[in-house]
């Protein structure tokens, strides 16, 4: 069965660190673009970020740049989203999310696999 598997989220202390992990079984990710989104109670659904398989750029959006860091696993099939300096509106349910494709960014639309989801909570 073709799914990514995500893993990582929990409750952390505004300024705190997080590592969220997302594995794909199924299929490899050598032909996609893969990152997160991310949607909050009431809120539309947002890109964070991603990373090309083809050439590892990375794009990150304005609210984490500097903050967050995605990168891929050594065995190619598993992507980090390393969150770090954490702040209350980081509060979101993130969505991994693959699409075939060479570069970023993700298109909500065109995305053929996503994630069940993982709760980030960031409250002191």
């Amino acid at each position: 069965q073709e799914q990514l598997v995500e893993s990582g989220g929990g409750l952390v202390q505004p300024g705190g660190s997080l590592r969220l992990s997302c594995a794909a079984s199924g299929f490899t990710l050598d032909y996609y673009v893969i990152g997160w989104f991310r949607q909050a109670p009431g809120k539309e659904r947002e890109r964070v970020s991603c990373i090309s398989s083809k050439d590892g750029r990375t794009q990150y959006a304005d609210s984490v740049k500097g903050r967050f860091t995605i990168s891929r696993g050594n065995a190619k099939n598993t992507v980090y989203l390393q969150m770090n300096s954490l702040k209350p509106e980081d509060t979101a349910v993130y969505h991994c999310a693959a699409e075939r494709s060479f570069t970023c960014p993700l298109v909500i639309n065109t995305v053929d696999y996503w994630g069940q989801g993982t709760q980030v909570t960031v409250s002191s």
